[in-house]
């Protein structure tokens, strides 16, 4: 079930999502943005990271473009997290893959996101409530799509939910 859902071109995306966070988002919040910076489509995570710690946010932020969280670090990387954060109420963020009229779309959930799903890997799920953003189709003869996603529109998408964080706290 979605809390929400809005398309990255809305000109009231940043503030729909910034009300919503405002709602989630508490002293105990910990960052976790998955992805890696090897592959356009999937260094959505990574770029939002990065931003994130560029700007002094103040609480804690996981997975940037220096240090990923990705498929080869994963469970390392949530078991060190878990243990430095016991009490932490985990948002996690991804970049993802849907149907075609739902590319560009930015969601927010109650529950963990499912790292790899889409591509076929199965990896811990993690996180309270979840932020993904869907940047190309399904395509289930390739199994794995990110092919012809510009960089422009990931770092677009990035910037929207980057600031709606900042905004929310």
């Amino acid at each position: 079930m979605y809390v929400v859902k809005v398309n990255y071109k809305d000109e009231n995306c940043v503030s729909i999502l910034t009300e919503l966070l405002k709602t989630i988002i508490t002293n105990k919040t910990v960052i976790i943005c998955i992805g890696t910076d090897r592959c356009i489509g999937d260094s959505l995570g990574p770029i939002i990271g990065t931003m994130l710690k560029n700007s002094d946010y103040k609480y804690p932020v996981y997975g940037t473009l220096e240090s990923p969280i990705h498929a080869l670090n994963i469970y390392e990387s949530l078991k060190e997290i878990r243990e430095k954060h016991p009490d932490g109420m985990f948002i996690a963020l991804d970049a993802c893959l849907g149907d075609k009229e739902n590319i560009g779309n930015i969601q927010i959930r109650k529950g963990p996101i499912l790292p790899g799903k889409g591509v076929g890997k199965t990896l811990p799920q993690i996180g309270d409530y979840s932020i993904v953003a869907i940047v190309d189709q399904i395509d289930e003869d390739i199994k794995f799509t990110f092919n012809n996603i510009r960089l422009n529109f990931i770092v677009e998408m990035s910037e929207i939910i980057a600031t709606s964080i900042i905004l929310a706290t």
